[in-house]
Formats: structure tokens, C-alpha cells, sequence
């Protein structure tokens, strides 16, 4: 659905801008089935990985022979309708999650009570929003996303939980074991975890961070409000975590734990769906934000390249040599294939 959002935005405005389109596919060739309507071939193929939307010139080797092809070739229209084209695919990307996230306000969102909203955030809970590795609650198998209900310790027993309240009771039970009850999705578990000392500065933790999240639901109007407001929030995130793990990969700091491919999503998919349509919409909206960050990385193949490109011919007010562009664009295209074949093959071992 991602795929398909993000290619038809360059259909569409490609289509409105009298730019012919050839085909329009999702996956990447061989090609399963295929049918010609209006010009332009609709395809299904084999390579599950993304979708592609061909338009007449986008290749600057594919020339027109008449002046009724010249209007319909790409390279032939103005920057400023290539440019339009080009950056539709994020942009429809960004409206597609901007719906889901109101959506989600109109049926009743996850939210926090310290982002501060147009609504009232009702039974709110502690949430486990980070798990640090190797720490005493990975090992006792606490996972983001669970609520924490209750902590007891020996006879001491507190439920009616604020952030503040789970920190100082761990923090004044250091080696003792504390007895974690929490939900995880509608199932309630238990499970005991030991404090230990130099996680948090001058006191005992047990390695997670917490937020309180309870049920944010809005009217039309409001949500849609919310929904772009949150949606813009969290291109700003995205972005900005985007940037540090390219310096962290520059830098060599960077882990493989941080990235996943297809395969990893359609696992988190699987843990969404099974806590909520709700939790659904939230991740589906999210992927779709990343799709459209990345997108606009300068890189070769990626819409953010070709606007580079764009850019470039507009300072210069001549075309990149065709041999040229095409070759950059070949690398940049492989160095991504490689890449996603490598992301995949590590999320199927992380199954096993």
C-alpha cells in the first residue's frame, strides 16, 4: 500500500502534467501479469521489494522523434514540472500518513500526556518506550510497548503507576528483586527483575525508559489538526535520526540492529496487528514518513537524486551529458539493490 501511494503521487502529477507514462509497476520485474489501458501499461511483478512508474524521458537517453512526443517527454518540460513530478512520491508518502494518523485520533490514538494536544489523553498508563541491550529488563524479557501494572517488592506493593513512581521504587530497592506485573496487548505477565548500579547516574535501574500513554480521541476536525501537526513532528524526528545514523555509518558507529528491510517490517506489522487495528494504522503511518525522508536523500536513483540532477541542470541551464546521468544513476541503483539484498538476508536470520 506504501509502494503503491508513493508511485501513483509521480502518476498522477505526471499524468496532469501531459508527461506520458508508459508503465506503471509494483515490484521490480520479471514481470507476473500486465494489462495496456490508456497508454500505460499496469504491471504485478515478481521482486516484492518496491514499485517504479516509468515516464517517457525520465531516461535522458530516450529522445523524441516528433514534436507530439517532444510535449510528452519529461526531459522536455520545464524545471519546475519535472521538480513537481519528482518530489510527488513523498509528498503523497506524507498525506497518506498524515489520513492514517488522524484516522487513528478519530478512533481513539495512543498518546502521550506530555505532548500537549487539543484534546484530553484519557487512562493513561506506564508504557515502556525503550529497553536498553543487555540490561536487567531485556533479560527478563520486558519489551516496548508493555505497560507496567504493578511493582512489588517483599511486602511492598505499589499499582496506580506514574513514571516517577516506578523509577523511585526501583531506585530505593537496589538488589533486591522487584516482581514486574504488565500487560502485553490484552494478556497480563509477570516477571522479576534485579536493579543494578551504572545504568542511571547515582542510582539503582533496571535499563528501560518509560512515558505515560493513554487514549487521545478527537473530533473530525480536530483530528485532522492533530494529524498534521503530529505528522510534521515526526518527519522532523525522522530526519533527524536519519542524519545521525548516516554520520554513525560514516563514523563506523552504526549497527545493523538499526536498520530493517522488508522482511523486518512485515514482522513488526505482525506485532502491530496484533495489539490493535489502532497500533497499525500508527506504524503503517510511520514506514510511510521514513519512505518519504529517505526518498529525498540526495543519493543516485532516489527522488532526492534526480531533484539533485533537476537542480543542477537549472544552475548550469543545460542537460547533464545522458551517459553520465545514467551511469550515476546504475551505481546508485546497485549500491541500493546490494543493500536491501543485505538488510533482508539479516532480518531472516534475526527469525531464527
Amino acid at each position: 500500500m506504501l509502494v503503491l501511494v508513493h508511485e501513483l503521487g509521480h502518476f498522477l502529477v505526471a499524468k496532469w502534467s501531459g508527461i506520458e507514462v508508459k508503465e506503471f509497476g509494483l515490484g521490480f520485474p520479471p514481470r507476473i501479469w500486465g494489462k495496456l489501458w490508456r497508454g500505460t501499461l499496469y504491471s504485478i511483478n515478481w521482486i516484492p521489494f518496491g514499485g517504479f512508474v516509468k515516464i517517457f524521458g525520465e531516461d535522458p537517453e530516450e529522445l523524441p522523434t516528433t514534436e507530439e512526443e517532444k510535449k510528452k517527454n519529461f526531459s522536455f518540460k520545464p524545471r519546475p514540472i519535472q521538480a513537481l513530478v519528482l518530489i510527488a512520491g513523498v509528498t503523497f508518502n506524507f498525506l497518506f500518513a498524515w489520513l492514517l494518523i488522524s484516522i487513528g485520533f478519530m478512533t481513539g490514538l495512543p498518546s502521550s500526556v506530555g505532548v500537549p494536544t487539543s484534546g484530553q489523553v484519557i487512562n493513561p498508563q506506564v508504557v515502556i518506550t525503550e529497553v536498553v541491550q543487555n540490561s536487567p529488563a531485556e533479560k527478563a524479557g520486558l519489551h516496548v510497548g508493555d505497560k507496567i501494572v504493578s511493582l512489588q517488592a517483599g511486602a511492598q506493593k505499589i499499582e496506580n503507576l506514574t513514571v516517577s513512581g516506578v523509577q523511585n521504587f526501583i531506585g530505593s530497592h537496589g538488589q533486591d528483586t522487584v516482581k514486574v506485573e504488565y500487560q502485553r496487548g490484552a494478556e497480563d505477565v509477570f516477571t522479576s527483575v534485579t536493579p543494578v548500579a551504572g545504568i542511571v547516574d547515582g542510582k539503582s535501574a533496571i535499563g528501560i525508559a518509560m512515558d505515560m500513554i493513554g487514549i487521545l480521541k478527537l473530533s473530525f476536525f480536530q483530528a485532522f489538526y492533530e494529524g498534521g501537526k503530529l505528522a510534521v513532528y515526526l518527519v522532523q524526528n525522522v530526519a533527524v535520526g536519519l542524519g545521525t545514523f548516516i554520520w554513525d555509518a560514516v563514523t563506523l558507529k552504526a549497527h545493523f540492529s538499526q536498520v530493517t528491510g522488508p522482511v523486518g517490517i512485515v514482522s513488526l506489522v505482525g506485532s502491530a496487528e496484533q495489539l490493535g487495528f489502532v497500533y497499525l494504522l500508527s506504524l503503517s503511518a510511520f514506514i510511510s514518513i521514513n519512505l518519504a525522508v529517505i526518498n529525498l536523500l540526495p543519493f543516485p536513483a532516489l527522488d532526492g537524486g534526480r531533484l539533485l540532477f533537476v537542480l543542477i541542470e537549472a544552475i548550469k541551464r543545460s542537460p547533464i551529458r545522458p551517459k553520465v546521468a545514467n551511469m550515476i544513476n546504475s551505481i546508485g541503483f546497485a549500491i541500493l539493490i546490494i543493500l536491501m539484498v543485505v538488510v533482508t538476508l539479516h532480518d531472516i536470520v534475526k527469525l531464527f
